[in-house]
């Protein structure tokens, strides 16, 4: 059977060049993005060996890192389109196993989605990861606008990643633990707050109306819908149309035409009929998370899936190919 996974991450380290000294000092990398550099950066060595040795078809890469964002609007598209062109170059040599999410630079809206045209249709990209909050502001900012427009305009999904909580978020949340000093990632990040963040930045969407304005947009989050689903009925109940916000829809029937989530870092069952209960089968598709999570956890978890075959194609790569045009 064929597979394809769409949340697994590269990170360049000559990049890191094009960055000025002062910025360089700016950086803030997870502990566990530091650990996995080597691998990160690795495209056609260990990664494809054991793509190959999972029966993994295709990968879709995205920059793990939010270097750009630290740029101002004048740098940032240079640096972004820097950096897609060597992912494009880089991936080359394998197109029937890679493809790509653009990186775009957040901090100039306007050069986003003239970055996201060009990375679709000269370098084949098949839409956009956003990570996380851009200076501490979400995507219902009306400046982000263009971003929407340009994606469904060219039919690519947008994928919403977590990224590293704002310094205020961290210092009011995640720091000071016990009266230990300092953040406390696993809380913060893929312990739990980023994942509450993305739904947070979903919902956000949804009561801004965002949805509603862009019809045919197609978003994408992973780690099994970051606790949406666990929520769903309390939160369908919440932001009914009328209830305050400006969606005209229910939150039910706007993820079941527009979200699609990923299972990447998630490969238990119960997480999965819980998805499959609220979303549905059409919006669920398989993802591992690489490398932060290993290609051999996430396909026993597929091979542990008690569905009839079709179904569990839909999730290996049926509904990948359908969204991303594959």
């Amino acid at each position: 059977m064929r597979i394809v996974t769409i949340e697994e991450h590269v990170s360049f380290p000559e990049m890191s060049g094009f960055l000025p000294a002062d910025i360089l000092s700016k950086r803030r990398h997870s502990s566990a993005a530091a650990q996995m550099m080597p691998k990160l950066a690795d495209i056609s060595g260990e990664r494809l060996t054991s793509m190959d040795q999972c029966g993994i078809s295709m990968q879709v890469l995205s920059v793990e890192n939010t270097d750009v964002n630290l740029l101002d609007s004048t740098a940032a598209p240079y640096f972004a389109t820097k950096y897609n062109n060597m992912l494009a170059e880089k991936i080359s040599d394998h197109r029937g196993r890679f493809t790509a999410f653009a990186h775009l630079p957040m901090t100039a809206p306007m050069a986003a989605a003239d970055e996201l045209e060009r990375t679709v249709n000269d370098l084949g990209f098949r839409g956009a990861m956003i990570r996380g909050l851009t200076n501490g502001e979400f995507l219902d900012t009306p400046k982000f606008a263009p971003i929407f427009e340009k994606a469904e305009k060219l039919d690519v999904p947008i994928y919403i990643h977590p990224g590293l909580p704002p310094q205020t978020v961290l210092d009011a949340y995640y720091s000071n633990v016990g009266g230990k000093t300092g953040a406390f990632e696993a809380i913060a990040c893929w312990g739990w707050g980023w994942h509450s963040e993305t739904a947070v930045h979903v919902l956000r969407l949804l009561a801004a109306g965002t949805f509603d304005k862009y019809p045919k947009l197609k978003v994408v989050i992973g780690h099994m819908g970051e606790m949406l689903p666990m929520m769903w009925v309390r939160s369908n109940r919440a932001f009914q149309p009328g209830n305050g916000a400006a969606n005209q829809r229910t939150l039910e029937d706007t993820f079941r035409e527009q979200l699609y989530i990923t299972t990447s870092g998630f490969f238990t069952q119960p997480p999965l009929q819980l998805a499959l209960d609220t979303i549905g089968i059409d919006n669920i598709i398989l993802s591992v998370d690489y490398p932060f999570s290993s290609n051999q956890m996430g396909i026993d978890f597929l091979n542990e899936i008690q569905l009839p075959p079709d179904q569990v194609a839909k999730i290996a790569h049926g509904n990948a190919e359908k969204l991303l045009g594959l």
